[in-house]
């Protein structure tokens, strides 16, 4: 892991409840999620279940139901809760004055399959 760091948004930019994508070269794109809690959240914008768009999602607690097939993932570590099975990449991010960074090595890598 680098520990070069690439600001993506303001905290404000992303909807309670909600998702911003941050878009990037290497498809798929990244899902900045924020909880009621005002906590935040990255993960590869990739349910793994069928590749539905997490993005799109409702967030409650610290999960998100992705929107094709209602599949539960959790927030924190990108693994769908059981008894369904598979996890979706999550990525570093940190939050300095109210600003979302995301790790800038990460955002170049692509996602394994």
């Amino acid at each position: 892991m680098s520990e070069q760091w690439k600001m993506v948004c303001r905290v404000e930019d992303i909807p309670v409840l909600g998702a911003r994508v941050v878009e990037r070269q290497i498809k798929p794109d990244v899902a900045i999620f924020r909880n009621s809690e005002n906590k935040i959240f990255a993960l590869l914008d990739r349910c793994p279940h069928k590749g539905g768009p997490l993005s799109q999602g409702i967030v409650f607690g610290e999960r998100v139901a992705c929107p094709l097939h209602n599949w539960n993932i959790e927030l924190p570590t990108g693994c769908a809760v059981s008894p369904d099975e598979g996890c979706t990449q999550r990525f570093r991010l940190k939050v300095e004055n109210e600003r979302v960074f995301l790790d800038a090595e990460e955002l170049r890598t692509a996602a394994p399959e």
